[in-house]
């Protein structure tokens, strides 16, 4: 087996009975904010016509620094076999089919699926509203010859679920920061010190919790970071380290990786990887000192890598939406109706978000999302809220008018904003946002209600009809509401927030020997 990367979380898998292309990102990402880093806009031309024909596709989940949309259309062969996570929904299934992928392969959580006499893989969902309504997942890739763990940026709750199909030689893994938190809360200086450090850390953490669960031969850190060339952002590229960012580069993980005493390699866009029984060989694409330079002379890397870019950067820009008479009002219809339909999360929220936007061109305009009386309306001067956004009009008008269903993927991840509230983290907030349609909002008050009710509002003792069958309304695996997760395939209920399959004659779950449904022909 042979792992390629070609940047970010991408990696060309060559197995024994073909080859899997994982991630290919290539496009720059959230309103340009995010670059490849290494920069992978210079593969080798053989390179490339590898990678956009592919025996097999995988894409990890949603977010568009996995999901490249724009190149996908453009570039990959659409005779490839798309390998689907086993989401609770079909919207990248939805997305595959729009891009113009013929060949679908939907999985289901965990198991696995033999794709040649040799080559089986399985990829491992991750499901809660943390992860995104689109869902994160992982991908085990076996060819009898070695095993490869891609977790790119996937939390996985269950720590020994990725090595349970036998030694792993090769874990690729996220140690570096994919959010915006909490570089843009109005913060002083002495505070985001604080919290960049205690991030940065719990990263760190998190991402060795991973490698010592799975115990791999060699350790591959990827999935980021990103890097920042718009001048604006360019503050959150760490360089020195004293930056008040939370995207340190390789080396530091490396660093730690050795003092716990495990094996990482540093992969850079080009760099193979052969894993053989007694070795592992690391070949890169340019001599050990250039590789080398792209780190110690960072600062002067990212400034040619910026200056190649800023053409684009500036035609971007002209593409953001201008603003518009009636943004408020598009708001009021799109989201008091999500609002209606979530009344556990609004109250979970339980109190007004105030959106600033201003820009350029434009008058600022104070939105208050109002969510204990589920309202959208102008804000009103000095007002109590403890929530606040101050975003560019334009970046807001262009989600806007994208209908964007996500807008952490959308435009949070941009880090092209302002941010402030009054007390802790609060979920439901981000996951309102990140639920901006009927779908999403529908499992997002389905999650709401069961982690904020432990009786389910009664809704264990309830039942449903569908297609014929009376079936009980909550899974018995964890309590997912079945009436919005659940769906027949063949002779089996699915319920798909987490992949459980039961039979529809008996109810017996054909995951677990002790579960049962409650199923029945409706009379």
């Amino acid at each position: 087996m042979r792992a390629t990367s070609i940047g970010h979380a991408g990696i060309l898998v060559d197995t024994l009975d073909g080859s899997i292309v994982c991630d290919p990102w290539f496009s720059p990402q959230f309103f340009g904010s995010w670059f490849v880093f290494p920069r992978n806009d210079q593969l080798t031309a053989e390179l490339m016509q590898r990678i956009c024909n592919p025996t097999y596709l995988y894409i990890s989940h949603i977010h568009a620094d996995h999901l490249d949309e724009e190149w996908l259309a453009a570039n990959m062969s659409k005779d490839t076999t798309v390998l689907v996570p086993g989401y609770p929904t079909r919207e990248l299934e939805r997305i595959m089919l729009r891009l113009g992928f013929r060949n679908i392969v939907r999985t289901f959580d965990g198991e696995e699926v033999a794709l040649g006499p040799n080559l089986t893989i399985a990829i491992h969902c991750e499901t809660s509203m943390t992860d995104g309504p689109g869902g994160d997942s992982a991908l085990m890739i076996s060819d009898g010859s070695a095993r490869l763990v891609n977790q790119n940026d996937c939390r996985t709750n269950d720590l020994d679920a990725l090595r349970r199909h036998g030694p792993v030689d090769l874990h690729w893994l996220q140690y570096s920061g994919a959010i915006w938190y909490p570089m843009v809360y109005e913060e002083s200086p002495a505070r985001m010190r604080e919290l960049v450090d205690a991030k940065v850390a719990s990263q760190y953490q998190r991402a060795l919790r991973y490698v010592e669960a799975i115990d791999a031969r060699v350790v591959v850190p990827s999935a980021g970071p990103p890097v920042f060339l718009d001048p604006d952002l360019f503050k959150f590229n760490v360089i020195t380290g004293d930056e008040l960012s939370i995207f340190p580069d390789q080396r530091g993980f490396l660093s730690r990786l050795a003092a716990a005493g495990h094996r990482g390699v540093l992969a850079i866009p080009g760099t193979e990887i052969e894993i053989g029984a007694r070795d592992i060989a690391v070949t890169h694409p340019k001599p050990q000192p250039e590789v080398d330079a792209i780190f110690e002379n960072k600062a002067e890397y990212l400034r040619s890598y910026q200056a190649d870019w800023l053409p684009w950067l500036q035609r971007e820009k002209a593409t953001w939406h201008a603003p518009t008479d009636d943004l408020l009002e598009t708001l009021k219809a799109w989201w008091e109706p999500l609002m209606e339909m979530a009344p556990t999360l609004c109250d979970a929220v339980g109190a007004v978000c105030v959106l600033n936007t201003g820009g350029s061109t434009s008058s600022e305009l104070a939105i208050a999302i109002d969510f204990p009386n589920r309202k959208v309306r102008p804000a009103l001067p000095g007002e109590p809220h403890s929530f606040r956004f101050t975003i560019q009009r334009e970046l807001v008008e262009t989600v806007a008018a994208q209908r964007s269903n996500d807008w952490s993927n959308a435009l949070f991840l941009s880090c092209r904003f302002s941010a402030w509230r009054d007390g802790s983290f609060n979920e439901y907030l981000y996951n309102f946002f990140k639920s901006l349609s009927i779908e999403r909002m529908r499992r997002a008050e389905a999650e709401a209600l069961r982690k904020l009710d432990p009786d389910r509002g009664g809704l264990a003792q309830q039942e449903f009809e569908l297609d014929g069958w009376i079936i009980e309304r909550t899974c018995p695996h964890r309590q997912a509401d079945l009436k919005v997760f659940g769906e027949i395939d063949g002779d089996e209920f699915v319920c798909t927030m987490h992949g459980w399959r039961f039979d529809l004659a008996t109810g017996k779950c054909r995951n677990a020997a002790d579960h049962r449904l409650r199923i029945r022909r409706a009379d």
